[in-house]
């Protein structure tokens, strides 16, 4: 059909029913036919291109969106405007080529058949008008004889010879069956034009029906003033419908073009523009069709002339309601559906993308090392090349009275014998005498030793041994001696020079340094591969481990509130229905006759929002209660809180925190946080205690959890500078009558910001220990909040550590959260009350929220005066350490690298190491490690009991560490040389810091002490059991959270989703500290097995910050809500 005159729409894939030769009998959906496509019959080329021609005359705009229209959809003529009831019309049929040549293939007869149609066409008020006349049918009856005569021609003309009667009988037999087929064919071809007339009449019939309720609608809406209807009158999904705009009663009224831009479900899906046509309806009546998709709920449109002159309904926009489809949340879902399936096409897209750059990398990364490899095997030729030179100078046939080869002339491969006269050298009075020999200069060591035997020879005492020369052999290289290989005592190697012999009928030099260079390229090449392929194995199996640890990690924190709330199934997927299970008997709602669950997704920020209130319903048993929840597409976290009423009353939010459960597989990633710390230390540029090593590994956990992370740190002139990457100058500000000078580096992959004021505040070459440090830390944290606000940080959380940056909060209080950093929460963590409790009692005040290291120590010192008054917003975490730092599997100061698969071998190959360092007696028996600083904090007379104690139990004992104070440190030189003398083979004392010595007794020890008075938390515990050490502690602080004693603490350890670790006591006094101690060492003599599982399941637990690190963010979101 020509497109220049007629508005097309597109019908959905029932719309007609096609049959090849059969029109279709089926009706389209709806009160009236949805659109009639006139058949346009086969006319002449001239008719065509000139109808083409006319038409492009026409000025028509076609849909600039074709989203409207669905797959399957055929494209139709305007149908209303049909006049003549007596005009032919036909459903539109689609044959491909190959259907046509299979047609013309079986009825060859009817290939001189055709129909001449002829159209015509008229253009009335807008609207196509299009007359079929039905010329006729012209049929050659004589054609199929004629088609015969014409084959019985052909084949007399190529020469074959065919008899007259047989020819004329077969003529006949042809001739009948044909005229036999064409009239079957006119019969059936009677039939189906009776069948095609009634559909003709039918379709005609529906025809005028819908012309006839579209003029009524028209007239109808004319008289009440409405300006535009829609037909059919009840819009559906997957319908096309018919749009009609009344332009006399429009702000288009005077415009000669009238569009309809749009797009469905509040403009969100599938946009469309389309040129209306005037129609033959009473009034000023415009239309167009539209399609409605299968997803739509509502039609949303306006008209505009094309340019600038809109009816938008008086700025509401027109919307039709779509019936019987999907609502808006069912959109909703389709709409997250879809981008689920973006975003999975996505990540393949993007997975490929890095697979064939890795593949990339990996080959040009093997033609780099395959080079190098060449160059290698060249430079090791050239040298071994000079040197065989050498030794081809000095290689002799023989030498006379000493020695000499039988037969002279010989080869690689060749069986040969050595003479040797014992009696010209120096094992003239040996026994025994043998060759240890080699070739081309020792080239692969030692590869012949054969005993000689006495010859009968005369001239001399003749000794001789049968050898086969080695392949490719240039020389021969030999000594006597007069016993086998590391046997022998007396050698004969000719005076330091060894003995060297040609071989006469060696290969070419130069054929044999090309092969040579090539095999040793080789070698070269299998040694990296093979080194390299370790290293790959070794680096994938220390990914799945810890992608196994934080997997079991995770699953731990959310069991950690199971006897309180849990979910199944316990990993929440997006787009699942899920069942929270509450025991209101362990919370503030116990005994409460109801439970209701208010629940939300995304920290409460969905765009749902909260979801109505929930009564809950008792479970299968006991005071649990259930309630089942539909998680969205597009949800990352899962949040609720329980009350007691529908309406409210008391409530268990989780003390604040409220209660929530990530959510797996969702298309929307929670958004990252950017957090902020200012501290004094950090590991390892700058570490002093344990401060350091939080702020760094905390740092990198959280960063690695897809948050933004920043650290502004003083810089010393003492930092170790070898371990901040990409160190540069950024810029100078100005404050506190100074400038300061902006650093910028990455310290274990953590940007870091180093604040360098010209005041000389940290030119000290120290961290600690100024007189005026107080001064120095109060200027540096206010510094450090002029930096934030001068450069435009925005962070979500500023994190401040201990006295030394307890500053922050309180200034960030008072000045500067209402100067441009009013996004930004503090948060506090107490490290060791010990030291600046007044700085630390005013961030409590002023911090939104605050932590101290561990559970046990947040109960042991809140009632402390700076603490007791802010308990509600105080909480313990537990420190971790960094699995990368202390990793036995790929740490290189221990001898063997093993996992909980190898623990024993491993330990056992590093406690010899430590013995052999040490001078320690090499033996197995139990080893206790101590590795701390020597302060009554630490318990200094709890060690010193304890060292006595295990050399009683014929154990031994090494420990590591160093005194600030320094009698404490003179004492403990005193007890070393004591011990040292009385019990040298099993004890040792190293009164130093040496962290390479650390790790080889770690990991060499049975067990580590740690008999601490307090602790806040404590790490040398965790680090024993990441090498497989079982801790043996005092119960205090994090101590007390961490290790679980053996005979004591399952329950406890249980709860925790955990099985027992240690040794522990209570006490301080020596008694308590020979209860674990003993209890230790007996099991290490009496139940072997048993002790190596116990090693191996604490290597097993994980003490890292993975699971910190989601309390930390857990307690962010809180500070920020």
């Amino acid at each position: 059909m020509a497109r220049g005159i007629s508005h097309r729409i597109y019908a959905s894939a029932d719309f007609s029913k096609r049959r090849q030769r059969r029109l279709s009998t089926s009706k389209p959906k709806g009160p009236s036919p949805k659109g009639l496509v006139p058949k346009t019959q086969v006319g002449t080329s001239s008719q065509r291109k000139e109808e083409e021609n006319n038409f492009e005359k026409e000025d028509l705009t076609v849909p600039t969106s074709g989203e409207y229209a669905g797959p399957g959809k055929k494209e139709l003529e305007s149908n209303f405007a049909i006049e003549e009831e007596s005009a032919e019309v036909y459903w539109e049929e689609e044959v491909d080529e190959s259907e046509k040549e299979k047609k013309s293939d079986d009825v060859p007869s009817t290939s001189n058949e055709f129909t001449v149609a002829k159209n015509t066409r008229k253009l009335e008020n807008g609207n196509i008008i299009r007359v079929v006349e039905d010329v006729g049918v012209l049929q050659k009856e004589t054609s199929s004889v004629n088609k015969v005569e014409n084959l019985t021609k052909e084949v007399a003309s190529e020469g074959k010879l065919l008899d007259s009667t047989k020819n004329k009988s077969h003529l006949d037999s042809v001739k009948s069956l044909k005229i036999d087929d064409t009239l079957k064919a006119k019969t059936l071809k009677s039939d189906e034009r009776t069948e095609d007339d009634s559909l003709k009449l039918k379709i005609e019939m529906e025809v005028k029906l819908r012309k006839q309720e579209i003029e009524r609608l028209a007239d109808q809406n004319f008289s009440k003033g409405n300006k535009i209807f829609v037909y059919p009158q009840v819009i559906k999904p997957d319908q096309d419908i018919e749009v009609f705009l009344n332009r006399s009663l429009s702000t288009l009224n005077n415009e000669p073009d009238v569009l309809i831009m749009g797009a469905f479900n509040d403009w969100r899906w599938k946009s469309f523009t389309v040129r209306l046509h005037k129609t033959h309806l009473n009034g000023d009546w415009w239309s167009c069709q539209l399609h409605v998709p299968k997803e739509a709920y509502k039609m949303d449109f306006v008209f505009f002339n094309g340019q600038n002159v809109y009816d938008n309904n008086d700025k509401k926009d027109f919307c039709i309601p779509v019936e019987g489809g999907m609502d808006i949340f069912s959109f909703e879902d389709f709409l997250l559906e879809e981008k689920r399936r973006e975003l999975e096409k996505l990540a393949e897209e993007q997975a490929e993308r890095e697979r064939q750059e890795e593949e990339h990398r990996r080959m040009e990364a093997e033609k780099t090392a395959t080079d190098a490899d060449r160059a290698q095997a060249k430079v090791e030729i050239e040298s071994r090349r000079e040197n065989l030179q050498i030794v081809l100078r000095k290689a002799v046939k023989s030498a006379d009275n000493v020695w000499f080869i039988e037969p002279s002339e010989f080869k690689g491969e060749d069986r040969v014998r050595l003479y040797y006269n014992k009696s010209s050298g120096p094992l003239a009075h040996s026994r025994e005498l043998w060759i240890h020999g080699g070739h081309n200069n020792w080239k692969d060591g030692l590869i012949i030793a054969e005993r000689l035997v006495s010859s009968e020879r005369e001239g001399g005492d003749w000794w001789y041994a049968d050898v086969t020369v080695p392949d490719r052999s240039l020389v021969l290289d030999w000594v006597f001696a007069d016993g086998p290989p590391q046997g022998a005592i007396v050698y004969d190697n000719n005076n330091h020079q060894d003995f060297h012999a040609i071989v006469p009928q060696c290969l070419p030099e130069e054929l044999y340094w090309i092969e040579e260079e090539r095999e040793t390229f080789r070698r070269h090449q299998q040694e990296r591969r093979l080194r390299e392929e370790a290293i790959r194995a070794k680096a994938e199996k220390t990914a799945r481990m810890k992608a196994e640890t934080k997997e079991k990690t995770l699953r731990r924190f959310l069991l950690s509130q199971k006897h309180i709330v849990c979910t199944e199934p316990l990993d929440v997927q997006a787009g699942s229905t899920v069942t929270v299970l509450y025991n209101p008997a362990n919370t503030v709602l116990n005994g409460k006759p109801e439970v209701w669950f208010r629940c939300s997704f995304n920290r409460w920020t969905h765009r749902l929002g909260p979801l109505p209130p929930q009564k809950m319903l008792p479970s299968d048993g006991g005071s649990v209660v259930k309630a089942t929840v539909k998680v969205p597409l597009d949800a990352y976290m899962m949040d609720f809180v329980f009350s007691e009423e529908e309406n409210g009353g008391i409530f268990d939010n989780n003390h604040g925190m409220d209660y929530h459960i990530p959510v797996f597989g969702g298309i929307v990633k929670e958004p990252p946080m950017h957090i902020v710390h200012i501290a004094v230390e950090m590991a390892p540029i700058a570490k002093v205690g344990g401060l350091g090593d939080v702020v760094t590994s905390l740092s990198r956990a959280v960063q690695d959890l897809k948050h933004n992370v920043d650290i502004i740190l003083p810089k010393y002139d003492c930092l170790k500078l070898s371990h901040v990457k990409d160190l540069q100058y950024r810029r100078s500000y100005s404050w506190g009558g100074t400038e300061i000078k902006v650093w910028h580096g990455k310290v274990e992959g953590l940007p870091v910001y180093f604040l360098e004021p010209q005041n000389g505040f940290f030119w000290k070459g120290c961290i600690y220990g100024c007189r005026n440090d107080a001064e120095r830390f109060g200027f540096f944290c206010h510094a450090a909040l002029e930096y934030l606000q001068q450069d435009g940080f925005h962070p979500d959380i500023i994190h401040c550590h201990d006295w030394s940056s307890a500053p922050v909060a309180l200034l960030f209080k008072d000045h500067y959260m209402h100067y441009g950093l009013s996004k930004a929460r503090v948060v506090f963590t107490i490290h060791n009350l010990e030291f600046g409790a007044h700085f630390i009692e005013k961030a409590m005040a002023y911090s939104d929220k605050a932590t101290t290291v561990s559970h046990t120590y947040s109960k042991e010192v809140a009632g402390n005066p700076a603490v007791a008054p802010h308990l509600h917003k105080f909480h313990g975490i537990l420190n971790g350490i960094d699995p990368d730092i202390w990793d036995p599997f790929n740490d290189k100061i221990i001898p063997v690298s093993y996992t909980s698969e190898n623990v024993i071998e491993g330990k056992r190959a590093a406690k010899e190491a430590l013995q052999r360092r040490l001078g320690l007696k090499v033996f197995d028996h139990p080893l206790v490690g101590i590795i701390t600083r020597l302060t009554h904090q630490k318990g200094i007379h709890l060690i010193k009991h304890a060292i006595w104690q295990a050399l009683e139990r014929n154990g031994q004992v090494v420990l590591l560490g160093s005194a600030p104070d320094p009698r404490i440190q003179n004492d403990f030189v005193n007890l070393a040389n004591q011990l040292h003398s009385s019990h040298g083979d099993r004890a040792r004392l190293c009164l130093t810091y040496d962290e390479p010595l650390s790790h080889l007794i770690y990991a060499g020890a049975d067990f580590i002490l740690v008999p601490s008075i307090f602790e806040p938390c404590g790490l040398t515990q965790l680090v024993a059991m990441r090498y497989g050490s079982i801790p043996v502690v005092r119960k205090t602080g994090g101590l007390y959270d961490t290790v679980f004693d053996v005979d004591h603490d399952k329950e406890r350890a249980q709860a925790q989703g955990l099985e027992p670790n240690g040794f522990s006591f209570e006490g301080a006094d020596s008694g308590g500290v020979d209860y674990a101690l003993n209890r230790a060492i007996s099991a290490w003599y009496d139940g072997r097995d048993w002790f190596n599982s116990l090693c191996k399941r604490v290597m097993e637990q994980d003490w890292s910050w993975n699971r910190p690190a989601l309390d930390y963010l857990e307690l962010y979101h809180a500070a920020r809500k």
